[in-house]
């Protein structure tokens, strides 16, 4: 390695510093105005026709209907439905538990089992009434109506599915039915019988109001939020994306949408339409302070296909469970409507290239692993171990092309301690690729081991937070795999810092600090002239990183911080044994033979060294002119 690994090194530390600056929301945003909710407002509105429907009701004329003593008001034909008591019906199996309110018809409260929840009860609520709201919107020829409003009567009821039915005057009815699977996906449907004349002969679509205060269901309040956001999925393009995750956050889809879904880090609802969801649906997110309990409020407003005549219901599908990458992909398959939802891009496994190393490595290795019923923390520390087998090979090409720099640098030095002038310098670089080549060695074949397994370094760093099996998993001293593991916590936030010491991060950094050590001893045996300086001018950078590490990483999970300490105490472990049992002299020897063979017949020039010449040459004729110029 040279100073382009360094390089490398800081750039990287660069981002992952911005990624963090980026995801964390500022004072303004938290402090900023909450969005109105605008069903509130359509509630109250209807609440006031539903008593003067009511009362003109009571007061009409004997034998006149009552939909005739109103006129054309098309909320009037559900008046009977406008009041009433509320009932529950539970829907359930052996991994959900549905609870759906008459009033409105739709799910007031969702329990995920066997889970445990952050009150350590062995159930999560993902949500109750207070927390999320559905709502159906049917534009009628004067005024609308709004299933939130109805009362509906329950028929049909099993322990896995209801049909929801409210009754209109003149005999049509407005009904919503439900089937829950046998793990966590839900089929809806809603239709109308009887009530055509009551839309415009082009009405062709309903509104949907779908509102969630996403509940904070893990100790670490700033991590979790990172991972908590609005997805949808395009139905043209096939792409999921989603809203920022790091502050305030509202978009409008730009084309039509298989699905959207409300996610936090280990939980996800997704409604699912069958005709999709219309071009234009409005998606907000907005931040919760810490301490609220919440995490964010989302809101989301859309449009889907609707029949006024009752020969073709609207239909859903809804998931609600776990972000389980693999459980996802077999609950996609149960669904009805012959798509491919793509349910499993809930689970974050990072941009292109870190997904397609999640996806078809890190998965399967996990996978294999945890068949075996092992601990979750020996599970990391074997996919440690996996992986620096794989890639040892590399690391010790990596470690030998260091070792022939290192001792060849007294023969680098005195060949080329002529070349100390500043407009020397490219003579002195042509030099040493002259004696690289005709040493046999490449200043350049240290780097790229590095390169192969940065990706492997950022591909966990998507995946272990977003793994599900490590979410209340021990080892060791750390309680919960899926967290930070505090060795002191105090009340109050601290910037930079947060309310806690993280003891995995604190070993983690103490590996960066531990393995950089070992990386400048290395690099500064192996460098010449001008490199040794910028050497030193960098050498307190490389040392600052485990710094910044901390800062960055205190608030994330353990087994993440584990997963760290684990590779790069290995890979300083490594270091130290290739350091100490390769023998210089026996390398100098091997290295000295191929000079002897190569400097009466010298190899072909590098590429590099080509270029190094050409631009030499280049440079003499440009100084040469210039002295012309001045005769």
């Amino acid at each position: 390695m040279n100073k382009d690994t360094i390089i490398g090194f800081v750039l990287i530390a660069v981002v992952l510093i911005g990624f963090s600056w980026w995801n964390q929301p500022s004072a303004e945003q938290i402090e900023a105005a909450r969005i109105q909710d605008s069903i509130a407002a359509v509630q109250q509105e209807q609440a006031k026709k539903a008593a003067s429907l009511a009362s003109k009701a009571q007061t009409a004329v004997p034998g006149d209907s009552v939909a005739g003593s109103i006129g054309t008001d098309t909320t009037a034909l559900f008046f009977s439905a406008l009041t009433g008591s509320s009932e529950n019906v539970v829907l359930k199996n052996d991994k959900l538990e549905l609870t759906i309110a008459t009033k409105g018809g739709v799910i007031r409260k969702a329990v995920i089992k066997d889970f445990k929840s952050i009150d350590g009860t062995n159930n999560v609520t993902l949500f109750d009434a207070q927390d999320q709201d559905l709502v159906f919107m049917l534009a009628g020829k004067q005024d609308n109506i709004v299933t939130s409003d109805l009362y509906f009567t329950p028929s049909e009821q099993t322990d896995n599915s209801v049909t929801l039915t409210a009754k209109a005057q003149n005999g049509g009815e407005l009904a919503m039915k439900y089937h829950l699977g046998k793990d966590y996906l839900l089929s809806m449907s809603l239709e109308t019988k009887g009530l055509a004349n009551v839309f415009a002969p082009s009405y062709k679509e309903m509104e949907i109001a779908w509102t969630d205060h996403c509940r904070q269901q893990e100790k670490g309040f700033s991590f979790e939020n990172r991972y908590t956001s609005i997805y949808y999925k395009e139905s043209k393009s096939g792409s999921t994306d989603k809203l920022s995750d790091g502050s305030d956050s509202e978009e409008e889809t730009e084309e039509q949408t298989d699905w959207i879904a409300f996610r936090n880090q280990f939980f996800s609802v997704a409604l699912i339409s069958k005709d999709n969801f219309a071009t234009g649906a409005k998606l907000t997110s907005t931040l919760d302070e810490k301490g609220s309990g919440y995490l964010k409020h989302f809101d989301a407003r859309m449009k889907t296909a609707f029949d006024p005549t009752g020969a073709k219901p609207s239909e859903f599908e809804m998931y609600i469970g776990p972000n389980n990458f693999r459980l996802i992909q077999d609950v996609e398959q149960q669904s009805a409507f012959g798509k491919d939802l793509d349910l499993e891009q809930l689970v974050d496994l990072g941009w292109w290239l870190l997904r397609y190393i999640n996806r078809w490595f890190t998965l399967y290795v996990f996978d294999w692993l945890t068949g075996f019923g092992l601990n979750m923390g020996i599970v990391l520390i074997l996919i440690t171990i996996l992986l620096k087998v794989i890639t040892f090979p590399m690391v010790k090409k990596s470690y030998m092309s260091s070792a022939k720099m290192r001792v060849l640098k007294p023969k680098f030095d005195e060949a080329t301690k002529q070349y100390d002038k500043p407009e020397d310098q490219m003579k002195k670089q042509q030099e040493m690729m002259s004696l690289y080549s005709k040493y046999g060695v490449s200043p350049l074949s240290g780097c790229l081991p590095m390169l192969i397994q940065m990706p492997i370094w950022l591909a966990m760093f998507f995946f272990v937070p977003n793994a599900i099996q490590l979410r209340g998993e021990s080892f060791l001293w750390m309680s919960d795999l899926s967290t930070y593991d505090p060795i002191i916590e105090w009340g109050k936030n601290i910037w930079g810092i947060g309310d806690h010491l993280s003891l995995t991060c604190i070993l983690f950094c103490g590996a960066q600090l531990l393995y950089t050590w070992f990386s400048m001893q290395q690099q500064k045996d192996q460098m010449v002239g001008a490199q040794a300086e910028q050497m030193k001018v960098m050498q307190w950078m490389m040392y600052i990183m485990p710094l910044m590490f901390f800062f960055i990483f205190n608030d994330y999970s353990s087994g993440l911080n584990f997963y760290y300490f684990i590779s790069l105490f290995m890979s300083a472990a490594i270091m130290y044994t290739l350091r100490k049992t390769t023998d210089d002299a026996k390398l100098l020897a091997i290295l000295e033979a191929n000079y002897q063979a190569n400097k009466n017949n010298p190899k072909k020039q590098s590429g590099l060294a080509a270029r190094l010449e050409a631009m030499q040459k280049q440079a003499d004729a440009m100084r040469q002119q210039q002295q012309q110029r001045k005769k």
